[in-house]
């Protein structure tokens, strides 16, 4: 599961890593949460955009957005037999903008502290996403995300069963080529990163509160928990870091 990230990078860092034309200047964000405007890279006819999308997934053929649940991630298992996500999987791929995210550990205690996990390396964090255009009645459209999800690797495993698809700068060109590559060699790029591309460390509980926006949530609090001891490490390959 992925339900809040960051996104600290400068604007020009994410516009080199990805490749679009536009040039957004935008502030740091230290609490993305679900339904709130968000950053993607998207490919239409072979050109790279850079869009904003709301971050809560609503197919084409829903009528009442009041009816559908909130949908923020897409299981990539299957991403291709659903019929909220099949379509997307083959035509609309994105990438969320991202240097990191967020996750609680499963089964903890009420009120248990955050993990911010980042790239070890520093750079963004390419986050796989599908998105689709939804349109009301009255004519209105809205584009809608969701960060897709595979199971996670063993750095993470000890805190939840589930993780965002980390894709390498191989992976970001094939997750992006829609003409090229198909739903099913697209979904075998969302497999587990290697445990040597993350960090991971405690952050601060106002996290849970999505009206803390600022730097220090990716500092623990004073009694949080203690960094869990790393994994041995595996000869779990991916493709080349940033």
């Amino acid at each position: 599961m992925c339900g809040r990230f960051f996104v600290t990078s400068s604007p020009e860092t994410f516009r080199e890593a990805y490749g679009y034309a536009e040039q957004p200047n935008f502030p740091a964000r230290h609490n993305v949460a679900p339904t709130q405007p968000v950053a993607v890279a998207t490919s239409e006819h072979g050109r790279r955009r850079f869009v904003l999308m709301r971050w809560g997934f609503l197919p084409a053929w829903v009528k009442d957005p009041d009816d559908f649940p909130l949908v923020i991630n897409a299981r990539i298992e299957t991403a291709s037999e659903k019929p909220s996500f099949r379509n997307a999987l083959r035509y609309r791929r994105c990438i969320f903008l991202a240097d990191g995210f967020y996750e609680w550990r499963r089964g903890g205690p009420r009120g248990q502290a955050p993990y911010a996990i980042r790239r070890a390396d520093g750079r963004p964090m390419a986050l796989a996403g599908l998105w689709e255009t939804w349109s009301s009645r009255d004519g209105s459209e809205i584009d809608t995300a969701a960060i897709v999800t595979c199971g996670a690797n063993g750095l993470l495993a000890g805190i939840h069963e589930r993780m965002p698809a980390i894709l390498s700068p191989e992976g970001v060109d094939a997750w992006l080529d829609m003409r090229d590559v198909d739903a099913g060699r697209a979904a075998a790029l969302c497999r587990p990163a290697p445990e040597e591309w993350l960090d991971l460390a405690p952050a601060s509980r106002r996290v849970n509160d999505v009206r803390n926006d600022e730097a220090g949530l990716l500092r623990p609090d004073e009694d949080g928990p203690v960094t869990p001891k790393p994994p041995e490490r595996r000869s779990e390959a991916q493709g080349s870091l940033f």
